[in-house]
């Protein structure tokens, strides 16, 4: 997140934000000494700190609707990663060197995401379903009351097309790859309905790209895997037979087709693409929406 400029924008925004926060208008003076003073992982928190001051009260409800709904999808991925470096470190997950001190950097994001989320809303505007989860990684032999990642979060726990997704590593990023892709397309179907908010958009955006990296790293780890998907790419693409990559099984496929849905559109903004540089480019140019509908029928295979 880059805070000097989301600052910016606020005060662009909002002429009055510097008086909603005082006394702490120091703090936005001095913020440029701000990241020699506070630790990265500290910045989410520190800067939801002065949001919440700055806006908690004005807040609309379909506001923190959508950042509820941005929690939740967060909190699927900070456990998830949580669960799976815990594993990793224990020995039961083997994941590369490299690769794993990569995953603790995505880790560390969607752990500062969870946290400045619920800084902003604050207890009050909460949901009470988000309350409940907690981002505690999963011990070995046990099943979560929140969360199922083998996908079976309605059914027989464990027991869904990923079921081996702590103890097989190509497993497990296939399932990485499912929850950054679809993070990446919900953030972006939740644009519209912040526009009116140009401090929670900024921000929700700011959470966007962080996902679109996550999600074109991971990728490319599956990339370098053997007997991964032809010409698999870092990139969503809709040519409908690299759309999702997520092979693992049928099962698997099944489960995640809905997150590539509309990625074979040519067409934006009434303007057909494919005639420019092929169908397969046009696809590849655009990355469609998730409705919150959408991205919540996809979660609710993971939780519960």
């Amino acid at each position: 997140m880059d805070i000097l400029n989301l600052f910016n924008d606020i005060q662009a925004a909002d002429p009055e934000f510097a008086d909603r926060i005082s006394p702490r208008r120091a703090a936005i003076k001095n913020i440029t000494s701000f990241g020699s003073k506070v630790a990265v992982a500290a910045l989410p928190f520190a800067f939801g700190t002065l949001f919440k001051k700055a806006y908690g009260q004005t807040a609309t409800s379909s506001v923190n609707d959508v950042l509820n709904f941005a929690l939740t999808a967060e909190l699927v991925e900070a456990t998830f990663y949580n669960t799976a470096v815990a594993r990793a470190t224990a020995g039961t997950l083997a994941i590369p060197t490299n690769d794993l001190n990569a995953i603790k950097l995505i880790q560390a994001d969607e752990n500062n995401h969870v946290t400045f989320l619920r800084s902003v809303l604050t207890s009050a505007n909460e949901s009470a379903a988000n309350k409940a989860r907690s981002t505690a990684a999963i011990p070995a032999g046990t099943f979560s009351t929140s969360y199922d990642f083998s996908g079976a979060a309605k059914g027989v726990p464990g027991a869904g097309p990923f079921g081996a997704v702590f103890t097989n590593y190509d497993i497990f990023l296939a399932v990485s790859q499912a929850f950054e892709d679809t993070g990446v397309r919900a953030y972006k179907g939740q644009a519209g309905f912040l526009k009116g908010n140009q401090v929670v958009l900024t921000a929700a955006l700011n959470i966007h790209s962080v996902e679109a990296r996550h999600a074109a790293y991971i990728r490319r780890l599956r990339a370098t895997r053997a007997g991964a998907p032809a010409n698999f790419r870092s990139w969503v693409t809709g040519d409908g037979t690299t759309a999702s990559g997520i092979t693992v099984t049928a099962a698997a496929t099944a489960a995640t087709n809905p997150i590539y849905a509309n990625e074979a559109t040519t067409a934006q903004a009434g303007a057909e693409l494919s005639g420019i540089a092929g169908a397969k480019a046009a696809t590849e140019a655009f990355d469609e929406i998730l409705s919150t509908n959408d991205t919540l029928a996809i979660l609710t295979n993971f939780v519960k």
